[in-house]
């Protein structure tokens, strides 16, 4: 294992070299994968994006031709590049254009604000960028002026779309660049967590191991050449990109359809339009297809199966899926650390609605074990610990928290408490970290806190999870104030906005306590806060603050 990227935490060369015998590492990189698809099928379809239709031959001259635009502002191997954009073609572009150069997309979200972006340069002293110019009222441009000012490592920005005084997208593409990527055992991108702490996690993925997840995924989902898939949540998601998402449907040839809104109206057309086979959801957004009116007023008859995973999934709404749309329900639970279970397509129906899968493969190593990490009799719920041919070993320059994050023998510590059935499948029962789930968006308790205490008239704050129907979880902060009135929940929401977070981030109810409750050893009670919401009408709608999206 190359592990030449500082701040990279690499296998143990004995799990390395177990991995590449079994097979599971097979040194093939991320854009060979795509490589081999141009010399397979070079006229059929890739990508669909709006009008545009891009077949697997012109992708890779497009990827070919933008890693030459790059490569001539200097861009090159192990270079961080953040990528923020919206589900356009060329996030799958800028991506294997980066792999091709043995650059280092980060991944952020469109929904990321100059807090997180911000964080995501300085931490992984990215040289460039590549951002869409707006995504409806939002100017990435603006944004990225006031990251610039503030990170000197960020030298290049590149937009797609109006410019400005930055470089256009289109206005990069050169003669393609000849080659096939960097080695497989480099690091190939960094990921954010999605966990508990005050700045997210960077996590460093292979591709090795990334492909190793992405090509059992695409096996275990029956992908093939015919497969058409909805990409209907952000692509930079783990999910969509790998499980099997994307990067699963060009490995097995099929083509993937972008929606730029995930609303019922926008994706049920793309379905029909498309005749769409596969597509992935969280709980939240599923529930809003199930909802709407539309879904009898189009041809969703080409749906084979709907995924959905990022979150807890009621009982009641996985019973609905498969009648609803007339296809398989398969559960998807995982993390961008590593581990993916699925419910597979032989499980009966008790364990497709009632499980979250078992894992992708036979060397995951699963233990669930008490707070003392103490192994749980079988059946029993405890803390989800793995490791495996494609969990990390460690988050990339973080060694304070790798050390409370992992086990000294190399186990991931998820946060995830699970319970596991005599045949290997997983129920999730909640999670032990301190966050929110807020329709498969993870929120830090800690970080919103801090925002919150940032603010004159905060004395005191607590950020938990409220119950919803939509999104599962809602946030809900409770806050004393140094004196009675001094703001407003509508004052303190906009306080937050102004920080420059990402809008999700922003609680959803802001309610006034006179004082915190504590525990016996003088700790913030969130429990007992929790237990005010037995029924998501349990706090006063005055306290409601509407978090834009």
């Amino acid at each position: 294992m190359n592990a030449a990227l500082p701040g990279f935490v690499p296998w143990p060369e004995e799990f390395a070299a177990r991995y590449r015998a079994l097979g599971y590492w097979t040194g093939e990189n991320l854009y060979a994968g795509l490589a081999r698809g141009v010399r397979e099928h070079p006229e059929r379809i890739a990508i669909v994006c709006g009008e545009r239709r891009w077949s697997y031959a012109e992708f890779d001259q497009r990827a070919r031709r933008f890693a030459a635009g790059l490569h001539r502002t200097g861009i090159g191997p192990r270079d961080r590049v953040l990528l923020q954009l919206p589900n356009i073609g060329e996030h799958y572009i800028a991506c294997h254009a980066l792999f091709l150069l043995g650059a280092l997309p980060v991944f952020a979200l469109p929904a990321h604000r100059r807090a997180e972006i911000g964080y995501f340069v300085g931490h992984a002293q990215a040289r460039a960028c590549v951002i869409a110019d707006r995504d409806g009222d939002f100017d990435f441009r603006a944004m990225i002026r006031e990251v610039r000012a503030e990170h000197a490592c960020l030298s290049e920005v590149v937009v797609v779309g109006e410019a400005e005084e930055f470089r256009g997208f289109d206005g990069l593409l050169d003669e393609p660049l000849a080659g096939e990527g960097s080695d497989a055992s480099e690091v190939a991108f960094l990921q954010l967590s999605g966990g508990s702490t005050c700045v997210p996690k960077l996590i460093a993925r292979t591709h090795d191991d990334y492909l190793y997840s992405v090509r059992e995924s695409a096996r275990i989902c029956g992908l093939g050449g015919d497969t058409v898939y909805l990409c209907a949540l952000p692509a930079a998601h783990n999910f969509p990109m790998s499980s099997p998402g994307a990067l699963g449907v060009f490995h097995a040839g099929g083509c993937v359809v972008l929606a730029r809104r995930n609303d019922p109206q926008s994706c049920f057309e793309l379905i029909q339009r498309e005749r769409v086979t596969l597509t992935a959801l969280v709980p939240a957004l599923a529930l809003a297809w199930l909802e709407s009116r539309l879904r009898a007023r189009y041809d969703l008859s080409s749906l084979a199966c709907v995924q959905i995973g990022g979150a807890h999934l009621a009982g009641e709404v996985a019973r609905r899926v498969p009648e609803a749309f007339g296809c398989r329900l398969q559960q998807v639970f995982g993390m961008a650390e590593g581990l993916v279970n699925y419910t597979r397509a032989e499980d009966d129906a008790a364990l497709t609605l009632t499980t979250q899968g078992r894992p992708i493969s036979a060397d995951d190593e699963i233990r669930i074990v008490d707070d003392d990490d103490i192994d749980v009799a079988p059946g029993e719920v405890g803390h989800l610990l793995t490791r495996g041919p494609y969990t990390i070993r460690g988050y990339y320059r973080a060694e304070a928290h790798n050390a409370r994050a992992f086990t000294a023998d190399g186990f991931y510590r998820t946060g995830d408490r699970v319970r596991r059935l005599p045949g290997g499948h997983l129920i999730v029962e909640g999670r032990a970290k301190d966050q929110v789930n807020r329709g498969g968006e993870k929120i830090a308790a800690e970080e919103v806190e801090g925002y919150l205490l940032a603010h004159p008239a905060v004395f005191d704050a607590a950020l938990v999870a409220m119950p919803d129907r939509w999104l599962g979880e809602k946030s809900c902060a409770f806050v004393t104030l140094r004196e009675p009135a001094q703001a407003t929940p509508r004052e303190l929401a906009q306080f937050l906005r102004e920080r420059g977070i990402a809008a999700f981030k922003v609680p959803d109810r802001i309610e006034f306590l006179a004082a915190l409750p504590r525990t016996a050893v003088g700790k913030i009670d969130k429990k007992a806060l929790r237990a005010r919401f037995a029924a998501p009408s349990a706090v006063p709608a005055s306290s409601f603050v509407q978090a834009s999206s």
